[in-house]
């Protein structure tokens, strides 16, 4: 279903005034040191919003909207540093399922995560391709998937296994036999991990579709963290400017000196470039656009989060400032779905080099 400009703009505006909110520095810190990773009840009020069933079809409960409406959600959601399962559960799961399971699949899974009632995750492979997936199916699953984002709280997992020759989607009980999930340690809290490990575990098998539909959510899970990474660069970015603007040093406001305005002025071509490069792959959805902000965004707001500590001074360095926890999830970040490294290599083969 696609909706005009006017009401996307809504749509930001209605989960930006919830984040503001009830997504607080101090909320974040919060939510941070929980052990869930995320706002239960922060969580019903996005549902409340239609987050969770984003891009679920109305048939099944959801919102049925696209790919730029989840940029532009997704947007705010990294400028307030949301820690919760959207990107694991409303991204991952849920295309995974539409692209790949039967209609039963989806009418069993689907309203469910729609509404926020469960949760859901997606085990793939440390690096999110298909030649590391180290799961294997034969009648049950065994092996190992790591970086499984918000594993622990998951209760619709599917899991990407290896079926002789092919790939294969495998739905997995939370108290399957044979089946531990172990929490990761994470540089940055508001993005929980965790390890799946499969000891001869009954699995359901979601479909007949192989790494064709894993690819469609993981371009849509791309598109979000883009968007996530261009949010997070531009407000942290707005931050450092009101910083450099009411800091004053000899007299004078600091963002008044030369270097201070060239470097400002640098970080603000990225932000501008990774918000064009963004919202171009959720306009464009071409796997070149897709890899281009894959890798685009990542390194643009790293490092706009690491100038931002240089632009700070010394307080930018310290746990208590915002600047902190900017960086680390721009740099947890970098590393899903593969990095900067698999999406540049992906943007090379779209042209033909």
């Amino acid at each position: 279903m696609a909706i005009s400009a006017a009401e996307t703009e809504q749509l930001r505006e209605a989960v930006r005034d919830l984040l503001a909110d009830r997504c607080t520095e101090a909320d974040v810190r919060r939510v941070m040191a929980s052990g869930s990773g995320y706002d239960p009840q922060l969580w019903k009020q996005l549902a409340e919003l239609g987050l969770p069933g984003l891009l679920i079809a109305t048939e099944y409960g959801g919102v049925g909207l696209g790919a730029e409406e989840l940029e532009a959600v997704s947007e705010e959601i990294g400028a307030a540093l949301l820690p919760s399962p959207f990107l694991s559960s409303a991204v991952l799961t849920a295309t995974l399922i539409d692209a790949a399971g039967s209609e039963e699949d989806k009418r069993r899974l689907l309203p469910a995560l729609a509404d926020g009632s469960s949760i859901g995750t997606v085990a793939v492979s440390a690096t999110w391709t298909p030649e590391t997936i180290a799961v294997q199916a034969n009648g049950t699953l065994t092996g190992t998937a790591s970086y499984v984002t918000f594993g622990q709280v998951a209760d619709v997992i599917l899991v990407v296994a290896r079926t002789g020759d092919d790939i294969g989607v495998f739905e997995v009980a939370p108290d399957a036999s044979g089946f531990t999930r172990t929490a990761e340690s994470v540089f940055d809290p508001t993005v929980r991990l965790s390890r799946f490990a499969f000891a001869d575990t009954p699995a359901r098998r979601i479909g007949a579709a192989g790494w064709e539909a894993v690819q469609k959510a993981l371009d849509l899970g791309v598109i979000a963290l883009a968007g996530e990474q261009a949010g997070g660069a531009r407000q942290i970015f707005a931050t450092t400017v009101e910083y450099l603007t009411t800091r004053v040093q000899f007299g004078r406001a600091i963002g008044s000196f030369q270097a201070m305005k060239h470097l400002a002025a640098d970080r603000l071509l990225d932000v501008e470039s990774a918000t064009s490069a963004a919202r171009h792959a959720a306009a464009e959805g071409s796997p070149g656009a897709i890899a281009l902000a894959g890798f685009a965004c990542a390194e643009a707001y790293e490092t706009v989060a690491l100038s931002a500590i240089q632009m700070h001074g010394g307080i930018g360095f310290t746990w208590e400032h915002p600047a902190h926890l900017y960086l680390r999830r721009a740099r947890s970040g970098a590393q899903l779905f593969g990095g900067s490294r698999l999406h540049r290599e992906r943007y090379l083969v779209s042209k033909g080099a």
